[in-house]
């Protein structure tokens, strides 16, 4: 289904909007944008500018237009406080994995998009427009039976940290590189990966609508400690994370507790 933007579906307007349709419309919608602008002749770091700036105003108008109570809180954006006292507050990363958009063709890039209500992830969905892509709450994914042997971990491109190798070692796991921490989680979804551990520093739009997605997907979240994963906080820096089978948490949480990250 295909949407314009300014015009989303019927049911994410008016009170008894539907806010997982809003959210996968606004991702997809931003998505487009990215993947027009990635056709319009830039490259390196004019490329990422441009793909942040696109895609972080076309949310900002989106939501400003059919959400004008909520607050925003968005990288790109300046941090209103007011979204502290506020019911509803979205949280958006309107292109993570800029290294990734700049190197066409690569589609491990993603759009994040969720809400946050009463204390907790109400919505969210990941837009991976690359790849064809848009993971919701709405229509929650159904996670396939592993298909590999060993476990697999996502890790980033660069050199993974210590601490994860020493991890898939324990496991006798691999690991997989990939892009940007939507993807990574996205990978656990989708049967790309069985875990994704990360302690190296994130902020809450980097897991906000990924940790939305994958806890409608039955799968385990939780800081590296076990803690659960807490958003629209004072001090938006939020730096660990596990996304996994919950079959694997266990033995995660455990390695963690005797080794650390370090």
């Amino acid at each position: 289904m295909t949407f314009e933007p300014g015009t989303p579906p019927a049911s994410a307007i008016g009170q008894s909007a539907d806010d997982h349709v809003l959210a996968t419309w606004l991702a997809e919608t931003a998505g487009r944008r990215l993947l027009e602008v990635r056709g319009e002749g830039l490259e390196g770091k004019e490329l990422k500018d441009a793909g942040d700036a696109a895609a972080h105003e076309l949310l900002m108008t989106l939501v400003a237009e059919h959400r004008p109570a909520d607050a925003v809180l968005s990288e790109e954006g300046k941090d209103d406080k007011a979204r502290l006292s506020a019911d509803r507050v979205w949280i958006i990363d309107p292109l993570d994995g800029t290294r990734e958009f700049s190197e066409p063709p690569r589609d491990d890039w993603a759009v994040h998009v969720a809400l946050w209500q009463g204390g907790t992830l109400v919505a969210g969905a990941v837009a991976q427009p690359a790849l064809g892509e848009t993971f919701n709450t709405g229509d929650a994914p159904v996670v396939p039976p592993r298909t590999s042997e060993k476990p697999r971990i996502a890790v980033s491109r660069s050199r993974p940290p210590a601490f994860v190798q020493a991890l898939a070692e324990h496991m006798d796991a691999e690991l997989v590189p990939m892009g940007s921490a939507g993807v990574k989680m996205m990978s656990v979804v989708r049967d790309v990966a069985d875990a994704y551990v990360h302690a190296g520093g994130q902020y809450e739009w980097d897991s906000a609508a990924p940790v939305a997605v994958a806890r409608a997907a039955g799968l385990f979240t939780s800081r590296v400690n076990g803690d659960e994963l807490v958003y629209n906080q004072d001090d938006v820096y939020l730096p660990d994370l596990i996304v996994c089978r919950p079959e694997l948490s266990e033995q995660i949480l455990a390695f963690i507790a005797e080794h650390g990250t370090d």
